[in-house]
């Protein structure tokens, strides 16, 4: 064993980590629930995780969340058939989510 050996301190990802696919889910009801959120995209496939975003002082909702589908293909049907529906009364925005770093390259202001 070497004198660093990376293994110890870092998880490595598996070929089914690599393959998931995040959706930003926008323009949603400050009531949904993951629970609801993760019903709305089961049709489409297995849902690896849900986030909805909160606020970090009061804790509510802020209207959008993420979804991570583990298959590609059936991420774009959710994209496909979800963009636009009705969920509780609001258009859903269902698009592919951006990576961090190119949001803030483009957020920001020269």
């Amino acid at each position: 064993m070497s004198a660093f050996d990376s293994s110890i301190f870092f998880k490595h990802k598996t070929s089914r980590e690599l393959i998931f696919m995040k959706l930003y889910v926008g323009n949603l009801s400050f009531s949904v629930t993951e629970a609801e959120l993760r019903e709305t995209f089961l049709p489409f496939g297995e849902v690896a995780k849900v986030d909805l975003v909160s606020d970090r002082f009061t804790g509510e909702s802020r209207g959008f969340g993420f979804v991570e589908m583990d298959d590609n293909s059936q991420a774009d049907a959710a994209i496909k058939s979800l963009n636009g529906s009705d969920l509780r009364g609001r258009a859903m925005t269902v698009n592919q989510a951006k990576p961090k770093a190119d949001r803030n390259r483009l957020d920001r202001r020269v």
